[in-house]
């Protein structure tokens, strides 16, 4: 049994928003719940969510105040339809709508940039802004179903034109302006903009980078766009683009009168269109619902962090990421959103922590490797900093390794819920996470969401315990996509997550659940080790090898070798350390003693650097790949494409 770290207090418990939904549920339909064990609580109003999902989802939209023209009285159709329910169908309402449900002058946006300069946004500033720009769209013939797609930093502005674009009903897309001209085009030439809303250059470790060049590259390639808009980043930039545009505080300015219009839209009508890693080939485009991915991100935000009115949530991501998306639902529940743009090591591994402490940070999110990074630099935010307005940290991109959990609670603070969620941005949401309501365990993520039948499958479909094996959903929820972009028979939808499983979804992780209903994930399914024919989690030995002084970071894969599959481990070493016959030796013993003798690689080579997604993700298959001679069809995914060439032709994986 792994560790206990956290126990919620009495008084936490009591006041958590999810108690009150408990509550609710346990008067209206007589559901027996033991208020005194947390656990058991929560398990049985689980099972009750997944059981009456219909019932949920209602009471839910009713608890949150969805701000709807109709709710309806059918709540779905189709309900056992794996793909093919569809939820609320009478429902006519707007995403923009409900996020600028709140008025008045207290902050609804706060920025800070890596220069720790500021900017804020009341909640009426909010308001006002996205109504002139949203005029600015409208005058520009911007209508329901047009797309509007963004090159923005995390900037406030980028908030505004998601509000303006979707109060219209048009669909939002947007890339961080670090991606190059093919990994933007490679997206945005899919879905064929209406709008483009760009920056002229975005601050990162400490510099400030340019992009007309690159917005003038990207706007050549996408012929469908009528109107851009630039947004001002760097008070010297006197770059220009090539084609005519509009200065984003000029249309400010233009239609500083404009009322704010919101047209009610069906619950299904596309919201987002987000993309896959691209890794393998050009990205698929995968369209979000308007209505299931508002319920989602209020259930998760509401009951799950349990976000209240007031509160200020944080989560340190790009545009690129889905997290963005999910971060700025939160304002539906009346928080103040915390933005920042640039490194989060830049001008030290601190500027974070700084942040939370100056502006008093209620919920913390961040990725799993960069919890690692700060540990692994040696620092100590609970002895530098005060931290005391934290009750949450959220932690997501890749598992978070268990002695990452012990950092936390040993070097950031004691007392607070550290929720490791796992989703993703195929259900722009999460299938398993946090609770503050539960205690926390070394390696585990809390419990499976709400209303949510995740479940642990083999390769025959028989549900696991204790067991490693595929993790899947067994039933349908508001937030599953509408279906790929050009995809018109469903074709590639229903091969990317329901082929392996019928009337079942298959996420693509290979996880454990627990006997009290938490879970362990192990790693992607598709990079999971074979040597023997027995499957290996590659977030087992991450989790080893991390925790060697000497290794700043790793990667594994298998290599086909001698007609079977050998275990092939990348280490990226601290400056000054060799990878001598010693430390082989000891990385070896780490992982034979707390894994197994499978788990142990045949070969560990050295490396400068390790490739990654743009979201930080590091990129197994692409790798593997590499390794086998194979051809990498879209470079433009990475973070750093040029690390994939210390991995190719390698002499000591040729004997």
């Amino acid at each position: 049994m792994n560790e206990l770290l956290w126990q919620p207090s009495a008084d936490r418990i009591r006041d958590a928003n999810i108690t009150r939904f408990t509550d609710l549920v346990s008067a209206k339909y007589g559901l027996a719940v033991d208020s005194t064990d947390p656990v058991s609580a929560y398990k049985a109003l689980h099972r009750w969510s997944v059981e009456n999902k219909e019932l949920f989802w209602s009471d839910f939209w009713d608890f949150s105040n969805v701000v709807a023209e109709t709710k309806g009285e059918r709540i779905v159709d189709n309900p056992d339809q794996i793909p093919g329910a569809k939820w609320f169908p009478q429902a006519r309402l707007n995403f923009a709508e409900n996020l600028l449900r709140k008025k008045g002058e207290e902050t609804a946006i706060l920025f800070r940039g890596e220069d720790k300069k500021q900017r804020s946004l009341s909640f009426d500033e909010l308001h006002q802004h996205t109504a002139a720009l949203a005029a600015s769209f409208r005058q520009a013939g911007v209508k329901p179903g047009d797309r509007v797609a963004a090159i923005m930093p995390n900037v406030p502005e980028t908030v505004v034109a998601m509000l303006a674009a979707v109060s219209i009903g048009a669909v939002w897309s947007s890339c961080s302006p670090d991606f190059g001209v093919r990994g933007v085009t490679d997206r945005f030439g899919q879905i064929e903009p209406t709008v483009v809303i760009a920056c002229d250059g975005y601050y990162y470790n400490g510099k400030f980078h340019q992009c007309i060049d690159k917005v003038n590259a990207i706007l050549e390639a996408l012929p469908t766009v009528r109107q851009v808009v630039l947004v001002s980043t760097d008070e010297l930039s006197t770059a220009t683009l090539d084609k005519p545009a509009v200065a984003y505080n000029e249309a400010l300015e233009a239609f500083s009168d404009a009322k704010l219009e919101f047209e009610q839209l069906p619950f299904d009508h596309p919201l987002y269109i987000m993309y896959s890693s691209g890794t393998t080939g050009v990205p698929k485009c995968i369209v979000h619902g308007a209505g299931g991915t508002l319920l989602q991100h209020l259930k998760e935000h509401r009951l799950h962090c349990d976000a209240k009115p007031g509160e200020r949530l944080f989560y340190f991501t790009t545009c690129g990421w889905m997290m963005w998306n999910w971060l700025v639902t939160a304002l539906a529940s009346e928080v103040t959103l915390m933005l920042y743009d640039g490194s989060p090591f830049y001008p030290d591994g601190n500027v974070l922590f700084d942040y939370i402490d100056d502006e008093k940070i209620n919920i913390f999110g961040t990725s799993a490797k960069y919890i690692d990074a700060v540990n692994k630099a040696g620092l100590t935010p609970a002895i530098s900093h005060d931290l005391s307005s934290v009750k949450s940290v959220l932690s997501t991109g890749s598992p978070l390794s268990p002695e990452s959990f012990s950092f936390v609670y040993e070097k950031v603070k004691t007392d607070v819920c550290l929720s490791s969620v796992s989703g993703g941005t195929d259900i722009l949401a999460c299938f398993v996470g946090g609770n503050p309501t539960l205690p926390v365990h070394r390696g585990e993520l809390q419990c499976r969401m709400l209303a949510m039948d995740v479940d642990v499958y083999d390769d025959e479909g028989h549900s696991l315990r204790a067991e490693k094996g595929e993790l899947v959903c067994a039933n349908v929820f508001p937030s599953m996509p509408i279906g790929f972009w050009n995809d018109d028979d469903g074709s590639k939808y229903h091969d990317a997550y329901f082929a392996k499983y019928e009337n079942t979804w298959c996420h693509g992780d290979f996880v454990e659940l627990t006997d009290r209903g938490s879970m362990i994930i192990h790693g992607r399914s598709d990079a999971v080790l074979n040597p023997g024919g027995v499957r290996i989690g590659t977030a087992e030995i991450y989790r080893q090898v991390e925790q060697l002084d000497e290794v700043v970071e790793s990667l594994v894969i298998g290599q086909i070798w001698e007609s079977d599959v050998r275990v092939v481990l990348f280490v990226r070493l601290r400056d000054g350390v060799t990878l001598d016959e010693d430390l082989q030796t000891k990385i070896k013993t780490k992982i034979r003693s707390n894994c197994t003798p499978r788990h142990v690689p045949a070969v560990i080579l050295t490396v400068a650097d390790i490739p990654r997604t743009k979201s930080g993700k590091i990129v197994e298959l692409a790798v593997r790949q590499v390794v086998h001679g194979e051809e990498i069809k879209n470079q433009e995914a990475l973070m750093n494409p040029e690390a994939l060439a210390y991995f190719k032709d390698r002499v000591e994986l040729s004997q």
